[in-house]
């Protein structure tokens, strides 16, 4: 039973109430883009377990086969507490080595894009971590605890880190020497100096303070949220890929082996020498810093909201429905092509450049409604908020057209007149 699925309603009436909760206090965490941005790769994150199934699920079976008989019963308590905490011990090292190796933070790095910091944020995860993360959990099965116990806390480690993705909660007192809080994982988010690469806890954050890691949140310090070098786009694909293809530049341009095979595994920021001379992302200027947020029309963002809600039901209907692997891998390139071509509007790029990447998507969601979803409720839901897409993108059009022309003419009056 995968109870992450189940928990993600109580999210997002969570999120909504923070942001009634931020907006009556005066302190409205909340941006549509950034949200999006939070949201949508979320839904990515969900929609990749259907596409690749049980890749690190094999490997655990291989490695359980090869033990010996479970020496934990998966019906004492003892097992359970002793696997909750081993869990997050294996995070604690998956989490900071997520941030310290290069190969391990093009897949983590995704959930600390974000410069806001809400418990939309807590829904930013990868879809790429499946790769190399199941290595850090592998002492677990080896020690002989059961499969599904591992399973189990690692969705309730997972499920806990969400309610502390939120500014609205100050220091807990004596809270804070045991328990990862919003307060301690405020810090861990931020971008500044001195809160830089601490707090990797996930439950516990005593690990933290056992080896060396542990930084309190200061209160003449603000959090900066975000990373060093912002990619500055809402482009989800971007979001999931630009370390990886920085790697891929540095080890191009390497002309030595040793240093291609170290790109890799080297420290976070590393580049080799014949590599230095390219232009490394630009790094934010923390005395003058200002969060991305692109000017977009009021359509525009209702537009993104309406495709939020679409991507939100496909990836329903994904889970609800079995497929075929050939449609599930098309069912989440549709997924992602709504991301790419939304954030492509939210970037404030030219209309034209928007039109040409969303029309054809908008074609292939009418087909993909009409043809292959056979549900009533389903293709009236989904035909519903394609209309009322195709009609905000032709408000935006019209409105852009008609703002267009009147400056045309206020220019020509103010020529005339000279």
């Amino acid at each position: 039973m995968d109870i992450i699925a189940y928990a993600i309603p109580f999210f997002l009436v969570a999120i909504v109430l923070e942001i009634i909760w931020g907006r009556t206090r005066g302190l409205d965490t909340y941006r549509l883009n950034d949200t999006f941005s939070s949201l949508m790769l979320g839904i990515m994150s969900q929609a990749r377990k259907f596409v690749l199934l049980g890749i690190g699920g094999w490997v655990y079976q291989q490695v359980t086969d090869l033990t010996v008989v479970a020496l934990w019963p998966a019906n004492a308590w003892v097992t359970w507490l002793v696997a909750f905490v081993l869990y997050d011990f294996c995070y604690y090292w998956l989490h900071r080595l997520g941030h310290e190796r290069q190969i391990l933070w093009a897949a983590h790095v995704v959930h600390h894009q974000s410069e806001d910091y809400n418990l939309a944020t807590a829904l930013r995860q990868t879809s790429t971590g499946f790769l190399l993360g199941w290595l850090f959990y592998i002492p677990m099965y080896i020690v002989g605890i059961p499969a599904q116990v591992i399973v189990t806390v690692g969705a309730i480690n997972l499920i806990y880190q969400f309610w502390v993705h939120t500014q609205h909660v100050p220091e807990l007192g004596w809270f804070e020497w045991f328990f990862v809080s919003p307060s301690n994982h405020r810090v861990h988010h931020a971008q500044n100096d001195r809160y830089l690469d601490h707090n990797y806890g996930g439950v516990f954050i005593v690990w933290d303070r056992l080896f060396g890691t542990y930084q309190r949140e200061l209160p003449d310090v603000p959090c900066i949220y975000g990373i060093r070098g912002a990619i500055r786009t809402w482009n989800p694909l971007v979001a999931l890929t630009h370390i990886y293809t920085d790697m891929v530049s540095d080890i191009r341009g390497a002309p030595h082996w040793r240093d291609r095979l170290r790109v890799p595994i080297s420290r976070t920021g590393w580049k080799p020498e014949a590599a230095a001379h390219d232009a490394f992302r630009q790094k934010n200027d923390l005395m003058a810093f200002e969060p991305y947020d692109p000017v977009v029309s009021q359509i525009v963002k209702i537009y993104a909201g309406v495709q939020l809600l679409f991507a939100t039901g496909l990836l329903a209907y994904g889970q609800l429905h079995t497929m075929s692997v050939a449609s599930y891998w098309l069912w989440w390139g549709l997924l992602m092509w709504t991301g790419v071509a939304t954030a492509a509007w939210l970037d404030a790029r030219p209309w034209r450049y928007c039109f040409c990447i969303d029309a054809p998507r908008q074609l292939v969601v009418l087909t993909s409604i009409s043809l292959i979803i056979p549900d009533g409720p389903w293709q009236i839901a989904g035909l519903l908020l394609a209309i009322v897409g195709a009609v905000l993108l032709s408000r935006d059009w019209f409105d852009k057209k008609r703002t267009g022309q009147t400056l045309a003419s206020i220019a020509s009056q103010a020529v005339s007149k000279q």
